[in-house]
């Protein structure tokens, strides 16, 4: 990986990229720091001690502090990653929004964007409203009048709108998916903070220096480790399925017979089902919380969901609930997984190429059988590699049931986010450097 990088910055064109990549990204590290307007900063402060757990905790992680220094990122790209999973939702059951999906090209591609982005707007407005509400309650900002309220709730919106531009930007003008990437650098920004948590609760406790805590900090970190080299090993691992080409005229030539195959990686949706089931599970969470300030005080119906949507990532719920979530979370994550995989990947038209080109793949027949074949595999590829994913990110949550057992609960899913993200990134910077006709960097 780093000989790629340092072959990438030898590119003229993809150290353009990268540079233009690393503006952006201090761009939106500033903006974590710039506090909405109204807000006092010492009930801020007094506020932000209290609420590190829960799903106060969570978003923060994914925004990278900016959820309690409450910037203009507060909200950072939840809103658009909901927007996401409802417009790919309504592609399943809206067939103007499949025929646009699966015949629009590029033009559709722009379509959908537009769409997604509107909705997104739309989340802003109702969660900006409700943080809006949910923190006057606390008493943080300096005036509770009605332009205190608009001035707040447009800073947040506004955050919003410039991190899915910025997104935009890195996607076209840089390196990576915009939008991953910001919340790889969210979650990369509070690792040096994560790490001086577990120093001071296990190393360096109240009671002076542990040799216990030393142990169960090294076997964290050799658990990490391994955690980072299964992801690793799964997200390169491909099932190549041969394909033969018989001998066929092209002009005047005749071209000869070829044989290659067709790649399917285990991990092929990456790290997007993840992130859509995390923002799944939290969002309800989120909304309860906004407008009942008070809940987790409160019984009943609603403190039932409450509990449930964040036992991901509070250690102040009871067993009962982190299983629960912990079913859920996994069947959302096998569920996401399949969904992007069939959305991105259609056997039939795969199959229907393949046959148009005189190629089949060997054993099978052309046409029907290829189509039921390729399908059967790519079932059995999705389901290891959604299970594979979703065990990774639920086991950590049973960590805090163990006797001194810390709270990294979102530990699994922040080691997932950010080794996909920057595979994804490296094997983009690769391709930007094949495009160039760069050799070097594969052997």
């Amino acid at each position: 990986m780093f000989k790629t990088i340092k072959n990438a910055l030898k590119t003229p064109e993809v150290r353009k990229r990268l540079l233009y990549t690393l503006v952006l990204i201090i761009v939106f590290r500033i903006g974590c720091f710039i506090t909405v307007p109204g807000v006092d900063m010492i009930q801020l402060e007094t506020l932000r001690d209290t609420n590190t757990e829960g799903i106060a905790g969570l978003i923060d992680i994914i925004s990278g502090g900016a959820f309690s220094n409450f910037s203009i990122f507060a909200m950072s790209v939840t809103p658009y990653i909901t927007a996401s999973i409802v417009i790919q939702l309504l592609t399943l059951i809206v067939p103007s929004l499949k025929r646009l999906t699966q015949e629009g090209g590029e033009v559709g591609r722009q379509k959908i964007n537009k769409y997604t982005k509107a909705i997104s707007i739309v989340l802003a407005l109702i969660e900006g409203i409700g943080l809006y509400f949910s923190y006057q309650s606390q008493g943080i900002f300096v005036d509770s009048g009605a332009l205190s309220a608009v001035l707040v709730v447009t800073g947040l919106m506004a955050g919003t709108a410039l991190l899915m531009w910025l997104g935009d930007q890195i996607t076209d003008k840089g390196i990576g998916n915009g939008v991953s990437m910001i919340i790889f650098i969210g979650i990369v920004s509070r690792l040096p903070s994560a790490i001086s948590s577990i120093w001071n609760r296990l190393i360096m406790s109240d009671s002076g220096f542990s040799t216990t805590g030393l142990l169960m900090g090294l076997a964290l970190v050799l658990g990490a480790l391994i955690l980072v080299t299964a992801v690793v090993f799964i997200q390169q691992a491909e099932r190549r399925i041969p394909v033969q080409y018989a001998k066929r005229v092209v002009g005047r030539k005749m071209m000869g017979a070829q044989n290659t195959y067709i790649p399917l990686k285990i991990a092929m949706a990456g790290v997007m089902p993840i992130i859509f089931a995390s923002s799944f599970m939290t969002f309800p969470a989120m909304l309860i919380q906004i407008f009942i300030p008070d809940i987790a005080t409160q019984t009943g119906f609603w403190n039932v969901i409450y509990n449930l949507s964040i036992a991901t990532s509070s250690s102040n719920v009871a067993i009962g609930y982190t299983i629960a979530n912990a079913v859920i979370y996994l069947l959302l994550i096998v569920g996401f997984t399949f969904f992007y995989i069939y959305a991105t990947f259609n056997p039939a038209e795969v199959s229907a190429n393949i046959k148009k080109n005189g190629g089949f793949i060997p054993g099978i027949r052309a046409g029907k059988p290829t189509t039921e074949y390729l399908s059967s595999v790519l079932t059995k590829l999705t389901l290891f590699g959604g299970l594979f994913l979703a065990l990774i990110a639920i086991l950590p949550m049973f960590m805090r049931f163990l006797p001194e057992g810390l709270n990294v609960a979102f530990g699994g899913t922040s080691i997932l986010i950010v080794v996909g993200v920057a595979l994804e990134t490296v094997q983009q910077l690769e391709s930007q450097m094949v495009m160039k006709h760069y050799k070097g960097f594969l052997e």
